[in-house]
């Protein structure tokens, strides 16, 4: 397996960092009728199909009011003269000639409405999904059905307007800050010290015993049936490996010897990375810790196809890298339950 084949971690835009720090760029990208918009709330983006996000122009954008400033559409240029807007803008990057931004738009705010004279879609051609399909997904329903670009533009997305709504403040002084950058800095108003998205490293792994069967726990946080590959926080002074290693003997109580990296995954929910291993057991006895875990079982392939077949394991999602690893351990794409509402997105 590799980066690739990895939902939420294709290839993507390029960020165009560089531009960033222009003092023009975000004034000229607002300015370019090429310009596409992907408006984010609250972890959700906007979609206008269960496997589309709604791109819009510039002026779509602002006037659908997601910026909470005005319903018709001005000159974008004037647009970003007002710090209110200004702040609500994030440099995605480009991709063929094209500039991507996001505009982050107040949580439960409605999708904007179709079939006005300022609708934000109403531009659609041919093929156009009905009204009903438009609005607000989350990327757990729709991450493993976008194509590379879109999934790239949504989790950045979606990762940097969380780090924006969790950090208004400098963790220094306490003081506000002001988004610079194109909305990829705040800088504290007071002692003016930088501050900068962050990122939190997450092992996960496809546990296998040496009879090549696959370790899958259930989290106490979870519904009965739902099971996954173990998991957990990189703590401060450790290593990749070491993380995986006490991860699993602490939730699991099965001892780890080889690790082998097979891949990354962009986790928006917040901000993590999710940094993927196969692990291979030394012990085969699951001592699940009550806490973390509820129950942990080995699995043959042919004992985890005949489980989620009847409805008796979920599987990890489609657009996790969970779903990655185990299918890739499994040898392809795990089997449809027979009863569709068995599934875990």
């Amino acid at each position: 397996m590799n980066s690739d084949e990895l939902p939420l971690s294709r290839a993507e835009a390029d960020r165009s960092a560089e531009l960033r720090t222009s003092p023009g760029a975000l004034a000229d990208a607002l300015a370019d009728p090429a310009t596409r918009v992907l408006l984010v709330s609250d972890g959700k983006v906007l979609t206008e199909g269960p496997s589309t996000l709604a791109l819009l122009t510039v002026a779509e954008a602002i006037a659908s009011g997601a910026s909470g400033a005005r319903t018709t559409p001005e000159p974008a240029r004037a647009a970003a003269q007002e710090s209110a807007d200004v702040d609500a803008w994030v440099l995605l990057g480009r991709h063929a000639d094209v500039t991507y931004l996001a505009l982050r738009v107040p949580a439960d705010h409605p999708a904007p409405p179709r079939g006005e004279s300022a609708d934000v879609l109403v531009h659609r051609g041919p093929g156009t999904p009905s009204a009903s399909s438009a609005g607000w997904s989350s990327l757990r329903q729709i991450g493993g059905e976008l194509g590379a670009l879109e999934a790239g533009l949504a989790t950045t997305a979606v990762a940097v307007d969380a780090w924006h709504a969790r950090h208004p403040r400098c963790p220094r002084c306490g003081a506000a800050t002001s988004v610079e950058q194109a909305g990829w800095v705040r800088r504290c108003t007071v002692d003016g010290s930088e501050h900068y998205p962050r990122t939190d490293a997450a092992v996960i792994m496809a546990v296998l015993d040496p009879e090549h069967r696959l370790l899958l726990g259930r989290s106490a946080a979870w519904a009965e049936k739902r099971f996954s590959t173990l998991a957990g926080f990189v703590e401060p002074g450790e290593s990749l490996e070491h993380a995986v290693r006490r991860e699993v003997l602490e939730e699991a109580g099965v001892v780890v010897g080889e690790v082998e990296y097979q891949g990354s995954q962009p986790w928006p929910f917040p901000a993590s990375l999710m940094v993927g291993f196969v692990a291979h057991a030394t012990g085969t006895v699951p001592r699940p810790d009550g806490k973390e875990l509820v129950d942990a079982r080995w699995f043959t392939r042919e004992e985890l196809a005949a489980a989620v077949r009847a409805g008796e394991v979920i599987p990890p999602g489609r657009a996790s890298i969970a779903r990655a690893l185990v299918e890739d351990w499994f040898g392809g794409p795990l089997p449809e339950p027979l009863d569709p509402r068995d599934t875990w997105r």
